[in-house]
């Protein structure tokens, strides 16, 4: 497959995957936009192995692979035939973007490959750790930790790679705080069904719903505040409209709605791109 036809590849996949998130990506430029999707769909692939509820894959099992996919991701080059080993326990379970990690790999434009990887691999261990611990939420220590390991640690590529391509400077903790707060909007809203599905609860011992919505909210804030450092529109307009989803959600959520409508998703969609 020719690096333009993965592209093409990479992009039915990602769309497959999440339509949400493809449309931020369709406001980059096209080197940034490349790298970003590739990291998404290398983050999915990982986190569809984290997040498999089938009674095969046990805690344990994921603890390992994600651990080993972990140490082979800082290897250059990818090794796949060694991945695929890896995998091979759980390989029927899982889907295309988990099986297809090293194409995933492959689109990344040179000169990104190591940061995208790097995260990716930190992820994967943060992963492993949380699979081992049961991904048992008691403290708020423990909660900023597990919201690092899957979306904190999003915002610092991604501010990595704006300074790698466009020389945008961001702050690290606003970066995190940004990532965090997408995240926490997520736990609120799956609350109910990580519980009945899973068994598992991200909300510290003695905490209400009230103080997840209060947590959530000040993180965004960091995320508001994120974003001001970011003079490059293109760049802007990526990060504006997962922050704006993510204050229409937890907005709709206190008003007793389960999520915004389609309508409102595409409205929105039109509002963040008017300055």
């Amino acid at each position: 497959m020719s690096d333009k036809e993965l592209l093409k590849d990479g992009v039915r996949v990602l769309k497959e995957t999440s339509r949400t998130f493809y449309i931020p990506i369709t406001f980059l430029q096209k080197e940034l936009k490349t790298t970003v999707a590739a990291a998404y769909l290398m983050m999915r692939a990982i986190d569809e192995i984290e997040d498999h509820e089938h009674s095969e894959v046990t805690n344990e099992m994921k603890f390992s692979i994600l651990t080993e996919i972990s140490i082979i991701l800082k290897d250059s080059p990818f090794n796949e035939q060694k991945y695929m080993e890896i995998l091979k326990p759980v390989q029927e379970l899982m889907p295309e973007v988990t099986l297809r990690l090293s194409d995933w790999i492959r689109m990344i434009p040179q000169g990104a490959e190591e940061i995208v990887k790097n995260a990716t691999s930190e992820m994967a261990e943060g992963m492993a750790k949380w699979s081992k611990n049961q991904f048992q939420v008691r403290t708020k220590e423990d909660l900023d930790e597990y919201t690092y390991y899957v979306a904190g640690l999003v915002g610092v590529m991604l501010s990595e790679l704006w300074e790698w391509h466009a020389g945008v400077k961001t702050d690290r903790e606003l970066a995190i705080g940004y990532g965090r707060g997408l995240q926490l909007v997520n736990i609120l809203r799956n609350q109910d069904e990580d519980m009945k599905e899973r068994g598992v609860s991200f909300v510290p011992e003695g905490w209400t719903r009230a103080d997840l919505f209060d947590y959530a909210e000040e993180n965004l804030q960091k995320a508001d505040l994120y974003i001001k450092d970011i003079n490059k529109r293109s760049i802007l307009l990526f990060c504006r409209l997962p922050l704006a989803l993510a204050h229409k959600t937890l907005a709709a959520m206190k008003a007793g709605k389960e999520k915004m409508s389609r309508a409102e998703v595409e409205q929105t969609v039109e509002e963040i791109q008017v300055d």
